[in-house]
């Protein structure tokens, strides 16, 4: 037997032999369906692949970002080593800047490598107690501060001595006794500072402790930093200059600086708990990144683990940071952008998937009677397959390589892991349309002529659509189901990867918004046909001709799934990014609105304590502060209290001011509710002024505000909010205060959200007063449309916090504003490969269309009425996709909007409400309306010149 007659036995198989002329034929002869499907390939690998390197970037530019606004510094506090002489005195210990250094270096061996290579060079600071100057002028303050950078990092801080020198050693004397007359000290002082006191070299400051004793602290020189900027003056601002409000309302700030030589003299000038020693590490930004945050995070958990008692009075290291809780907010941030982007590249992928497929139908149809011919002439069915994988894998990946190219131009590290569905699609769909079409040409089987054998052979075929519907159904419900039970985030947040590596185990949540309109497409293909039918029916009893022939084919053609199903899931997923867009940003202006508490808002305490009582990364992009001083009892200062309502007269003559209201705002008052200790946000304002302001902004009202009339001699009614359910309205209430009984409250409603606290008391500011508790503003809400001039021209009096800063910074946030820049790009691409769906589909009927059409034109149909006709035929899915696709789009941002954990990026403490923007929805039915108007005229411009003669031959398209 010979090889070939081997080959040819029915028990071995032969090679495949693709024809390779007809492969180069069928590629040039349809280049224009080929290239339109490379081009989807291709733009769609580009965004898949560019998306995932730029998520990394910009969630290393959130962490980054939250820990500079946060600051978080590593620091570390230990007691200091008993000075307990042999003679009941206190020993002078010369070498104690030796000892700070030792001390910095025990700290810098405990972080361990991987903290330090994220922290900056550290700071040693030895600082004293506030100090108050007693020379009779306006309230002022002084501390005494020492300042130690690491060798290796410079040493320092340098100054520059421009008068007498620094600071030198006392008295040399071996012990001190504890009763003994005030101990001397020098310090330097900045030129500022000098100046503010009217003091010069060899002058005296007079100083004296809480406990009003008497401290001696000389002058020995005045100096001027080398380098203002350097981090470790950071750490003592008033070091080099006065500054205002560090020690409540009113008050000024000063400093002196303590050398080497002087600092034993300063450590017998005060008792141990007067004098603290402290290292502090600030975290380094730029060496940051998103995938290094959570080994970080653990370890600092670890080392504060590890940390002495605050009670403990020893030596030991006890270690304080928010550090760790910054890096876990923003990953968890970083998580939801990460979930978020998926969902909007799978309904991108969807889509192009099912663009894809039309194409490959459409390329299918054209060459339906090559490949019948092909198979006729006794082409195998493997070889026109492989032929025809050949043609199409070359071009997917081809085309997905320049995607990919282009991506890596916008990104260097793009990835591929995205685009693999889009590329298996472009290179399978198209064979295996083709290879069906050629076996169906060319079957010897008939049609049976038993009516029961044909409705058997039809209900299978509706069996099997049917059980594709159900698995398709079935999916959306899994999905839907898995979205509300656990949300899109992962039990994990930290650990997620999202789209950064390609689809994960999340995938199935991710897809919620894709499988649901493909699920809601499939419930209007099965009533699409209904329709037609009706509207033919109502058409056939008309005497205009037109509607007729337009129902007519619109019926006919209203079976075909693909077209409908791409028109309608790209409107869908199209609005429903336009949703989530529209949602996302009237979150962010609802959490500003809600931060700022008016148009613009005036801080009158801008202490460092102040400025963030609060996670910072709680609202991405904030930097603005919440309101109020960080105080542990509220206590009035007399200063602001007079000043205070002058400065809100002069805000309130501004031009464009409409209202101005005062309050005083104390972070972490001393509550006791129910016998258990709390801590929130104590507000006290004119309930009837704030009710206005209220009404006046979009923040929610409180009809409670009424219930807070002023009190006799019972208990103060109160209003309470809290996050978990601690304070309650019904509920009694004590406000503790120092040196002074504590003020009975009572819950009588539900409180406003003020600021981003969690947990707010608020009560009237007459009903405090007549308690025994007057109040001491030190916040302005200002609303109007001159508020943030007005505040602004007096922001010297306090720290201006403006509405459009506020929100300008949040949408500026890396996180925020690269997802809003991803929905937008994912609604126009989805319009984009609608629009597409909707070219491909009607190309794909053109030839059938058309060719009824010019017969039709030799019983007297005249080109307009033919256009008229054709556009009959192509409306009814495309009014079908206008108008269902954006309601569809609507309800699936309504269902899904909520698990996707929108507030965790505008700032919120609960999910933003739904805004559906209209008109941008009604954008994407006037684009798909306006797309027909144009392909009816280019078709028929493209078929005039068909001869009749070509048309009414049979079988010619």
């Amino acid at each position: 037997m010979s090889v070939r007659a081997a080959l040819r036995s029915p028990g071995l198989r032969r090679p495949l032999a693709p024809h390779w002329p007809s492969v180069r034929g069928r590629a040039l002869t349809d280049a224009g369906p080929l290239l339109l499907a490379a081009a989807v390939v291709a733009a769609v690998t580009l965004l898949a692949g560019a998306v995932p390197p730029l998520l990394r970037a910009t969630a290393d530019e959130a962490v980054q970002d939250a820990v500079r606004r946060a600051g978080s510094e590593v620091v570390v506090h230990a007691g200091w080593e008993h000075d307990d002489g042999p003679g009941g005195g206190r020993v002078r210990t010369p070498s104690l800047a030796e000892d700070i250094d030792g001390f910095r270096d025990k700290a810098i061996d405990a972080l361990g490598p991987r903290l330090l290579a994220v922290l900056r060079p550290p700071v040693a600071t030895v600082t004293s107690t506030v100090l108050t100057i007693t020379d009779g002028s306006v309230q002022r303050t002084f501390q005494l501060t020492y300042l130690a950078k690491a060798p290796n990092a410079g040493g320092g801080p340098h100054v520059t001595w421009i008068a007498g020198g620094p600071p030198r050693a006392g008295v040399p004397v071996i012990e001190v006794p504890y009763d003994g007359t005030p101990w001397p000290v020098q310090v330097g002082l900045s030129e500022a500072d000098a100046g503010a006191l009217g003091v010069r070299p060899g002058d005296r400051i007079p100083l004296k402790d809480d406990q009003n004793n008497v401290k001696d602290v000389q002058v020995s020189g005045v100096f001027r930093a080398t380098d203002s900027a350097d981090p470790a003056w950071l750490l003592a601002p008033w070091l080099l200059r006065p500054v205002s409000g560090a020690d409540g309302a009113g008050s000024t700030r000063l400093a002196g600086l303590l050398s080497p030589d002087s600092l034993p003299d300063a450590r017998l000038a005060f008792d141990d708990d007067h004098l603290q020693r402290t290292v502090r590490f600030a975290p380094d930004p730029g060496a940051l990144t998103s995938d290094s945050a959570d080994a970080l995070a653990a370890t600092v958990v670890a080392l504060k683990a590890a940390s002495a008692s605050s009670g403990d009075l020893g030596s030991s290291l006890k270690w304080e940071t928010r550090f760790d809780a910054v890096l876990r907010d923003v990953r968890t941030q970083v998580g939801a952008a990460s979930a978020q982007a998926s969902v909007l590249l799978i309904d991108v992928l969807a889509v192009a998937i099912l663009v894809l497929l039309l194409a490959a139908d459409l390329l299918v149809r054209r060459r339906a009677p090559a490949l019948a011919a092909a198979r006729q002439r006794g082409a195998g069915l493997p070889d026109l397959g492989a032929e025809l994988v050949l043609e199409s894998a070359g071009v997917a990946i081809l085309a997905a390589a320049a995607g990919l190219a282009l991506a890596r131009t916008v990104a260097p590290d793009a990835s591929w892991g995205w685009a693999v569905p889009v590329v298996l699609a472009a290179a399978a769909a198209g064979p295996a349309f083709g290879t069906l079409a050629a076996a169906r040409a060319t079957r010897d089987r008939r049609v049976p002529a038993n009516r029961t054998a044909r409705r058997w052979a039809r209900r299978t075929r509706q069996l099997r659509r049917a059980t594709l519907e159900a698995a398709v159904m079935i999916a959306a419900v899994a999905a839907f189901v898995a979205l509300a039970q656990r949300g899109i985030l992962p039990a994990d947040p930290v650990g997620t990867a999202g789209p950064e590596s390609g689809p994960d185990g999340a995938t199935l949540p991710a897809s919620t918004p894709a499988l649901g309109a493909l699920a809601g497409t499939l419930v209007l293909l099965r009533l699409l046909p209904a329709g037609t039918r009706l509207v033919l029916k109502r058409a056939l009893r008309s005497r205009r001709p037109l509607a007729v022939f337009g129902s007519a084919r619109a019926a006919a053609t209203s079976a075909r799934v693909l077209p409908l199903l791409v028109l309608v899931t790209s409107a869908a997923l199209a609005s429903f990014a336009l949703t989530l867009d529209a949602t996302a940003g009237q979150g962010l202006a609802d959490g500003a609105w809600r931060t700022v508490g008016a148009d613009a808002r005036l801080d009158l305490t801008p202490g460092p304590a102040a400025s963030t009582p609060g996670p910072a990364t709680s609202t991405p992009g904030a930097t603005a502060p919440t309101p109020g001083p960080s105080a542990s009892t509220p206590a009035p200062t007399p200063g602001p209290a007079a000043a205070t309502p002058a400065l809100a007269r002069r805000i309130a003559a501004a031009p464009g001011v409409r209202q101005v209201v005062t309050a005083q705002v104390t972070d972490r008052a001393r509550v006791r509710a129910d016998s258990l200790a709390v801590a929130p946000r104590l507000v006290i304002v004119n309930a009837a002024e704030f009710q206005r302001l209220l009404a006046a902004t979009p923040l929610p009202g409180a009809p409670a505000l009424s219930r807070l009339v002023t009190a006799g001699h019972g208990d103060v009614p109160a209003l309470v909010r809290s996050s978990d359910g601690g304070l309650r309205p019904g509920m009694r209430l004590e406000l503790v205060r120092d040196g002074a009984p504590a003020i009975r409250l009572v819950a009588a409603g539900t409180a406003p959200a003020i600021g981003d606290a969690d947990d707010v008391v608020l009560v009237d500011a007459a009903a405090v007063a007549a308690a025994g508790m007057p109040a001491v503003p030190n916040t302005v809400w200002v609303t109007g449309p001159g508020s943030a001039r007005a505040v602004a021209a007096n922001a010297g009096a306090g720290h201006a916090v403006l509405l459009a800063d506020v929100l300008r910074e949040r949408r500026a946030a890396p996180l925020t504003s690269g997802l809003l820049r991803l929905a937008w790009a994912s609604a126009a691409a989805l319009l984009a490969l609608g629009l597409l769906g909707l070219v491909l589909g009607a190309a794909a009927s053109a030839p059938d269309r058309w060719q009824t059409l010019t017969r039709l034109r030799t019983l007297g149909l005249r080109p307009r009425d033919a256009r008229w006709v054709a556009a009959g035929e192509l409306l009814p899915p495309v009014l079908v996709a206008a108008v269902a696709g954006p309601l569809l789009g609507a309800l699936l941002a309504r269902l899904t909007l909520g698990p996707l954990a929108l507030r965790l990026l505008t700032g919120q403490a609960a999910d933003p409400a739904l805004a559906l923007s209209w008109w941008r929805l009604g954008l994407v039915a006037v684009a798909l309306l306006v797309t027909v108007v144009a392909v009816v005229p280019i078709e028929s411009r493209l078929r005039r010149r068909r001869r009749l003669s070509e048309v009414l031959r049979a079988g010619e398209g």
